[in-house]
């Protein structure tokens, strides 16, 4: 079953990443600008964002092994779409449709988990879940620069359908059909303005940026803040909401997605320009700039599960203080090797920190947010926090770098650097941020976190 939910969620989460390695390749055989090369990756995010919530509730409903087979089926076909692109538009759409696929495996592989093992047993099951998953997350550049420099970029998407059809025929093999079935209606209303509403937002940070704010950005925007409140109004009074709000009263649930926020918001952003900074700034090649983060799927392979099992008895609270501030000192070491030329120790140095922070804290989140809520949410409460998730990305990627003006830059000039420190330092604060928020809101104890909503919320 791990093998089954690794193997799905990893599909997602290892495109999220390897496709980063070959951006610059990609942009130089399709002509793309700084700005198409955000919607290549942004593309993606956004519709596993709009969508995923729908996911979740689409495998509580029908059945999540059903849900999390069709997703896989359709991430294959979709990915062989990708690799087959002729054009910036065409990778783009594909990428899109990718993300659909996305949103209907990631909430299921964690929802099989936290419904099938015991409760003694998930703390450490859901840490070699985060653990295996994040490998193939933190894994992605590095395959990604192989693949580009022995074949193509467009392997980088083809490597896809083995892994889809392994998904396949190991949850048709281990996963329980009947696990999960529930009734009700889809909240498609929901997933519309979602979609909607993010669409705007990215739309505005990613074209407004790079084109000084035209009027059509800034409506895009603001139409996309209408939308989202729209969402919010709908979820409050729709039958079978795709977004429980009543969740969020749940303090522990709450505090773990806030985290989640900050941290993958830092994340998203300090990723993307460093790879690019490497190769086109620094004239890496794409294996030789994936090395440089080699240390992060070592590192988060050994330390996930130890700090699954660490959070089962001292409580989710020390390590989601800790990973976040670790990872903030290795985000903030290397915008000084930025700034220091980007030379291969100071570089290394600051990957291997913010690969401890990130092992420390990935696992003891991840069961945070399904200690918070009851069985019978799991799907949905999986997919809340892989929304929050992929927004962070969706919205780190789309707003930090033309933020810090990397957006109207020359790669290759020193302004380039001077933004991708920049950026690297307001990721940093965000990685600190996260660590405050849950040492102020999690228990200090072990199980001291009440499901029920706190009194007056």
């Amino acid at each position: 079953m791990l093998l089954a939910t690794v193997l799905g969620s990893g599909l997602a989460f290892l495109d999220g990443s390897v496709v980063n390695v070959a951006l610059p390749t990609l942009g130089r055989e399709l002509g793309a600008s700084v700005s198409g090369l955000q919607w290549t990756v942004d593309a993606y995010l956004l519709a596993l964002t709009a969508f995923v919530l729908a996911g979740g509730s689409l495998g509580d409903a029908m059945g999540r092994r059903l849900v999390f087979v069709t997703g896989a089926v359709a991430f294959g076909a979709t990915s062989a779409l990708c690799g087959l692109a002729p054009g910036v538009a065409s990778l783009c759409a594909a990428r899109a449709l990718q993300g659909v696929a996305a949103a209907l495996i990631v909430p299921g592989s964690l929802a099989v988990l936290q419904g099938s093992i015991r409760p003694e047993d998930r703390g450490l099951a859901i840490g070699a879940w985060a653990g295996l998953s994040g490998v193939t997350t933190a894994a992605g550049p590095l395959l990604g620069g192989w693949l580009v420099e022995a074949w193509s970029w467009r392997a980088v998407f083809l490597l896809n359908l083995p892994l889809a059809l392994g998904a396949v025929w190991a949850a048709l093999r281990f996963v329980p059909r009947e696990m999960g079935e529930r009734g009700g209606a889809l909240d498609w209303p929901g997933a519309l303005l979602a979609a909607l509403g993010l669409s705007g937002v990215v739309y505005c940070f990613i074209e407004g940026a790079g084109r000084g704010w035209p009027a059509e950005a800034v409506a895009a925007g603001l139409a996309g803040l209408v939308a989202l409140a729209g969402l919010v109004a709908w979820e409050r009074r729709a039958a079978n909401p795709m977004l429980p709000l009543a969740l969020f009263r749940r303090r522990q649930f709450a505090t773990a997605n806030l985290t989640t926020l900050a941290l993958y918001f830092a994340l998203s952003a300090a990723m993307f320009l460093v790879v690019l900074d490497l190769q086109r700034g620094r004239g890496y090649r794409p294996l030789a700039s994936s090395l440089f983060l080699a240390p992060i799927p070592v590192v988060m392979l050994v330390l996930s599960p130890m700090a699954g099992r660490m959070a089962g008895r001292v409580g989710y609270r020390l390590p989601m203080t800790a990973g976040p501030l670790c990872a903030g000192l290795g985000l903030a070491m290397l915008a000084q090797a930025v700034e220091g030329g980007g030379r291969p120790g100071p570089v290394l140095a600051g990957v291997t920190v913010l690969a401890v922070g990130l092992g420390t804290a990935v696992a003891p989140l991840t069961a945070a947010v399904m200690a918070g809520v009851d069985a019978g949410d799991a799907g949905i409460a999986s997919g809340v926090n892989n929304a929050v998730a992929r927004l962070a990305g969706l919205l780190g990627t789309a707003a930090l770098p033309g933020l810090a003006g990397a957006a109207t830059c020359d790669v290759s000039g020193p302004s380039f650097e001077r933004a991708v420190r920049s950026a690297l330092l307001a990721a940093a604060a965000f990685c600190a941020a996260g660590g405050a928020i849950a040492w102020v809101g999690l228990p200090r104890r072990p199980g001291a976190s009440a499901r029920r909503p706190r009194r007056g919320a």
